[in-house]
């Protein structure tokens, strides 16, 4: 049985012009010629076909092929040892972009682009991706989801870190105030969830005072917030509710 070049062609998914271009270099010169000089090649053909192109698949030159190929002191097991061996690196090289990639993606899930040791470094045994689903089910439609994203895609680690250190800093001003007695409508206690706000919209969403207003009822609604908030001072999340409830209204009034 012998077979067109059209149709070879076809059975390996290359291009007629390659099958010429392997013929007119001595790399594959199909075995007949039907009267018309057309070529036609054999399965014998066929199978150093396959040889080649799965050379060419992991990247050797066409010349280095031709040695593999026409080496008088290699078999068929040695052609399948060294094939086996280069699939298996092939497999394993593939398999470690793999894993870098998922990396890649988890860190930018929340466009936080940090390596897990760096992650804990900043954020200590927080995890900021832990409700990154829900977060996403909730508010992924909206703009200050996409600007959060957008802007988180930029940060570095330092970044991270001052803005970490300024929330912190944000927080450990309400509990100043608290310890201090002072009422979470005060002046004081309004400044303090004003300075929460610009904090919020500097570093991640424009967040109005409609929407502060939204997030400190979170804070009190969601106990996992008030568990996380109430870690610094039992009643926190409460009391920045209540502040920031009490800033807005002075800003609407």
């Amino acid at each position: 049985m012998s077979y067109s070049v059209g149709q070879v062609a076809g059975f390996a998914g290359v291009t007629v012009r390659t099958l010429h271009h392997y013929d007119d270099i001595g790399l594959l010169a199909p075995s007949e010629r039907n009267r018309a000089g057309h070529r036609r090649y054999s399965d014998g053909d066929l199978d150093r076909l396959q040889q080649i192109l799965f050379y060419r698949e992991l990247g050797f030159p066409l010349d280095e092929v031709a040695a593999l190929l026409d080496d008088p002191d290699a078999d068929p097991r040695e052609h399948l040892r060294r094939q086996h061996g280069l699939l298996t690196a092939r497999i394993e090289k593939l398999r470690k972009m793999a894993a870098a990639v998922e990396h890649a993606m988890e860190a930018r899930t929340m466009g936080i682009n940090l390596t897990p040791e760096e992650k804990f470094e900043v954020f200590g045994d927080y995890d900021p991706d832990q409700y990154q689903d829900e977060v996403q089910q909730r508010w992924g439609n909206t703009d200050a989801y996409r600007q959060s994203q957008q802007r988180a895609a930029s940060y570095t680690k330092e970044d991270w870190q001052r803005i970490q250190r300024e929330y912190d800093e944000v927080n450990q001003r309400f509990v100043a105030l608290m310890e201090a007695g002072e009422p979470a409508d005060s002046p004081a206690a309004m400044d303090a969830a004003e300075e929460a706000r610009q904090w919020m919209s500097r570093n991640h969403f424009e967040c109005g005072y409609e929407m502060h207003t939204c997030l400190g009822e979170m804070y009190v609604s969601d106990e996992r917030f008030t568990r996380n908030i109430d870690k610094a001072r039992p009643g926190l999340a409460v009391y920045m509710r209540d502040a920031i409830v009490a800033n807005a209204a002075r800003h609407s009034a």
